[in-house]
């Protein structure tokens, strides 16, 4: 009997130590499964992390993009324009040329800047192109009012002035000397009393050779009062 018992606790010894060992096995795989678990777990985190971050900077990207090329849809009408004595309409408070420019805004929303200088004020119709022929001759560029635009939020660019002696006035020069329209589209447009568009579109070209010069426009200058219909085909003929 004693021999029997002391069997049985041999035994159940026997498969408490088999149990333990089992057990400790189990716990070690489910650490390991854990330990896996965890770095999955890690791994698929960090990858959503960085995907998130990617489509964040893709976003951002986009974004910026979107800005930039809403930006570069923006237009402005860069122009010069005397009012006082003018051939054929006499003296008029407002220039024909910003009449032109005003329509240009209208239409297309552009914004504007205008070249001011006094230099030209209260000064006759003849004497003023004396002075505009003179001026040429001599290459001067006289100083205008103000600073030069910022034209980086812009990808349309109307210029517009008075044909003076076969070209722009000369003032408008001294403002090109400031501006930067590289990669641009440069529209230039003239009102005149028979010159057309005389040299003011080479000119342009002349100036600013890295820029698209396109669709040039010209418009007698007794015209322009009744004339939007005409600058209104003009702006709709332009790609």
């Amino acid at each position: 009997m004693v021999k029997f018992v002391k069997i049985v606790v041999l035994f159940v010894k026997l498969v408490c130590r088999e149990v333990a060992v089992f057990l400790h096995l189990i716990k070690d795989e489910n650490n390991q499964t854990m330990k896996i678990k965890n770095i999955i777990t890690a791994a698929l985190l960090i990858a959503t992390g960085c995907n998130g971050q990617d489509v964040k900077t893709h976003g951002r990207a986009s974004q910026a993009n979107n800005l930039k090329s809403q930006n570069m849809s923006k237009s402005i009408v860069i122009f010069f324009s005397h009012a006082g004595d003018n051939y054929s309409v006499g003296n008029i408070e407002v220039g024909n040329t910003k009449i032109v420019a005003d329509y240009i805004t209208e239409i297309k929303g552009a914004d504007q800047f205008e070249i001011v200088t006094h230099k030209y004020d209260g000064m006759a119709y003849m004497p003023l192109i004396e002075l505009a022929k003179e001026e040429a001759n001599k290459g001067e560029l006289p100083p205008y009012e103000g600073t030069a635009p910022d034209l980086s939020q812009y990808g349309t660019v109307f210029i517009g002035g008075p044909v003076w002696w076969g070209t722009y006035p000369q003032v408008m020069f001294t403002l090109f000397k400031d501006i930067n329209l590289d990669g641009k589209t440069v529209i230039p447009f003239t009102t005149h009393e028979g010159s057309g568009l005389a040299s003011c579109a080479s000119d342009v070209k002349k100036a600013f050779p890295k820029a698209k010069v396109t669709g040039e426009f010209s418009i007698y200058g007794h015209e322009v009062r009744t004339g939007k219909s005409k600058v209104e085909k003009w702006l709709k003929g332009l790609k």
